[in-house]
């Protein structure tokens, strides 16, 4: 594996883009500037987007350590892997996994090469972390599927090329079944998306409301077999979950450079520093032969909500000079994405998004209740 983690450093000491390069800034997790794009088609053709898939899907077949150690290297220098997120590790990830020979051609390649972008329409107004009460419809006519209903929550969908929403496809079927993955292009007549602002600030506009009305969809674009949509968005969390736990400890690691000012000495800091710890511990040990599942569950748990708990200590900490923004609270690295060194108060109210994406916290610890220590439902 040092032998994996050198050859890939040296390829980011030699085609790293300069800073000067890298001025524009992403808007959306969808929305991926030029020199961005560029820089993952290089990704992409030397093997290191994601490393885990075949030559075909820019990797290299790598192990699951050796996929660790290009994180853990990127994560080292910064570098925020890409800035279309969703498109490139859950939606790319599964066409790869469930889609047609053809849906990898036209829609997963040029995802993983930045030549489109992808969000994800899962949540609505009505079905939030349960999936299954979801209202949006499909109705198949022949070949053509017309779908009518809203999302929310969309990230990136205004700057998105196309959207992988679950929908509704038999309305008679128990509520985990009856549901299908469609590849919505967001030109489609009928679709409209609106961004809003978040918690964070006015300005911060990357969550969406995506309204569907008469949205016709060729069948072509139906993910998975027909009303098997819910196997796809358990494929679609599990890409997002089986190394999520990093995320999270790049975040704490983050978090004891940057706050070390106002922590040092501090019973909450030695917490963040155990808890870092712990969380790194335990996700090597996931790597293992024969894990149960069920522990990426306890991994989300522990690093989202410590995360979170050390964010509102440094909040606190630093008392109003916390609350002003724009507000950097970290070394600036070209290749971060900026949202990570913000104003503390924006990195406490952004800390929520790792406690509800993915699977809330409340659905982990029943996760864990009943699949690790067996308690009844």
């Amino acid at each position: 594996m040092a032998a994996f983690r050198a050859e890939f450093a040296a390829f980011l000491d030699a085609h790293l883009p300069a800073e000067a390069e890298a001025r524009d800034r992403s808007r959306s997790s969808a929305h991926v500037p030029d020199w961005a794009r560029r820089w993952q088609r290089t990704l992409f053709d030397e093997g290191w987007l994601l490393p885990g898939q075949p030559a075909e899907f820019g990797g290299r077949d790598a192990t699951l350590p050796q996929q660790l150690a290009h994180l853990e290297e990127l994560a080292h220098r910064r570098i925020y892997h890409s800035f279309n997120p969703q498109g490139l590790g859950i939606i790319a990830a599964s066409l790869i996994t469930f889609g047609t020979a053809e849906q990898k051609r036209r829609w997963a390649v040029p995802i993983l090469r930045a030549e489109i972008t992808a969000a994800l329409g899962m949540s609505e107004p009505e079905a939030g972390s349960d999936l299954a009460s979801l209202r949006t419809r499909a109705v198949l006519d022949g070949d053509t599927f017309t779908v009518d209903g809203q999302k929310i929550w969309t990230s990136g969908a205004h700057d998105a090329d196309v959207v992988l929403a679950f929908v509704r496809t038999d309305p008679d079927a128990p509520k985990h079944k009856g549901i299908s993955a469609l590849l919505i292009p967001t030109a489609t007549e009928g679709v409209v998306r609106r961004p809003f602002g978040s918690i964070a600030a006015e300005d911060d506009l990357d969550f969406n409301e995506v309204f569907l009305t008469d949205v016709r969809v060729p069948r072509e674009n139906l993910v998975g077999p027909l009303h098997e949509g819910w196997r796809v968005a358990n494929g679609s969390l599990g890409h997002e979950r089986t190394l999520l736990w990093l995320s999270f400890a790049e975040r704490l690691e983050d978090l004891v450079q940057d706050a070390a000012d106002v922590g040092a000495g501090e019973e909450w800091y030695a917490t963040l520093l155990m808890d870092l710890q712990a969380l790194r511990l335990l996700g090597y040990r996931q790597l293992g032969p024969g894990r149960d599942p069920a522990e990426l569950s306890v991994l989300k748990l522990l690093g989202s909500e410590a995360v979170q708990s050390a964010s509102l200590h440094a909040l606190e900490a630093h008392g109003a000079d916390a609350l002003p923004h724009p507000a950097r609270t970290g070394p600036y690295h070209h290749m971060n994405n900026e949202a990570f060194i913000s104003s503390w108060f924006e990195r406490y109210a952004r800390s929520f998004a790792g406690t509800i994406a993915g699977g809330t916290s409340e659905i982990q610890r029943n996760i864990v209740a009943e699949r690790i220590l067996g308690l009844p439902r």
